[in-house]
């Protein structure tokens, strides 16, 4: 698609609702994983997928990526959920009528919600999904919830960079 939807018509109707089911799918995921992990590990369990690579491992994170702000769940918790009221407000001006837009937008609001229910209820983010190179490296442990937020946030940066600004010359 090259061209910018219109407010209202059809083809943005289909693209809305495509953009909510993925967002609703991917929660669901988030939520479930979650739960399953919660409900199925101790803390700090590990087991390993691809030994050496890729692991469950049962955490709590009390803080936003990588700990950071960690025992400020209160106050994530509350910016969390100004940026969703924000996305939500502004959602048509932010996607500019670009369908990937639309999508990038779903998904992280879905990541906003599954990590916000986690602060909310359990007081601190679920995570398990351990990507690791034997005991030499480990990235810090993620969820589902977290790898929406940056495809939304990638595939946005991506459609900014890759579309022309308003009112350039096409050449």
């Amino acid at each position: 698609m090259t061209e910018k939807m219109k407010k209202n018509s059809p083809e943005e109707k289909k693209i809305l609702a495509a953009a909510g089911i993925v967002g609703i799918l991917m929660l669901a995921l988030d939520l479930a994983t979650k739960l399953w992990v919660v409900k199925g590990f101790r803390l700090h369990e590990s087991v390993d997928l691809i030994p050496g690579v890729l692991a469950f491992t049962s955490v709590r994170n009390y803080g936003a990526a990588w700990s950071i702000l960690s025992g400020y769940g209160w106050l994530l918790l509350s910016f969390a959920l100004v940026t969703a009221v924000l996305l939500c407000i502004f959602f048509r001006k932010i996607t500019e009528g670009w369908s990937e837009r639309y999508f990038a937008l779903a998904l992280l609001l879905s990541g906003i919600i599954g990590n916000s229910s986690d602060r909310f209820f359990r007081g601190a983010v679920v995570d398990f999904i351990h990507v690791h190179w034997h005991d030499v490296w480990h990235y810090p442990v993620f969820n589902v919830a977290d790898i929406a937020i940056c495809c939304g946030v990638g595939i946005f940066i991506l459609s900014n960079l890759l579309r022309k600004n308003p009112g350039e010359d096409e050449k």
